[in-house]
């Protein structure tokens, strides 16, 4: 499997999770000239176990085969990746002005290529093989400051 199909099984069990989680999913793979946003989520902030105000969610996903070098993807976050994800966010905005309104956050989803079902995960999916399987290994809340 290629790993650009690896990465679109990805970014559909973060958006699957993140729908069960109660967020509706605006976008994904939003592009334009700066960059890509995986996911664009519109959902509540969860102060105190209360919801709280609406808010956006812009999502990195990183899909990582077994063997990784970079901790299911989290270094390559790189100073130079964030700032390219902020620029394209804020591009995201500029052209829905109707969503400026909302307070914003930058969040990165990290998955992981496993052999056999897991016992325990947030969320998983079996590949198309029917012998690997997707693991949301970790989702970070406003990862990238502004």
């Amino acid at each position: 499997m290629a790993d650009q199909d690896l990465g679109i099984y990805g970014e559909q069990l973060v958006q699957n999770w993140l729908i069960q989680q109660g967020w509706e999913i605006l976008h994904r793979r939003w592009h334009c000239r700066w960059g890509e946003l995986d996911l664009v989520a519109q959902g509540y902030n969860v102060q105190g176990g209360n919801l709280s105000s609406p808010m956006l969610a812009f999502v990195e996903v990183k899909t990582r085969s077994r063997g990784n070098w970079d901790l299911d993807g989290l270094l390559s976050i790189t100073p130079a990746k964030q700032r390219k994800l902020r620029t394209t966010a804020q591009l995201f905005l500029t052209r829905h002005p109707h969503l400026v309104h909302l307070p914003c956050r930058l969040d990165v989803a990290l998955v992981s290529c496993h052999a056999g079902k897991p016992k325990s995960a947030k969320a998983y999916v079996a590949l198309p093989d029917g012998r690997r399987y997707l693991i949301l290994q970790d989702y970070l809340v406003n990862a990238i400051g502004s």
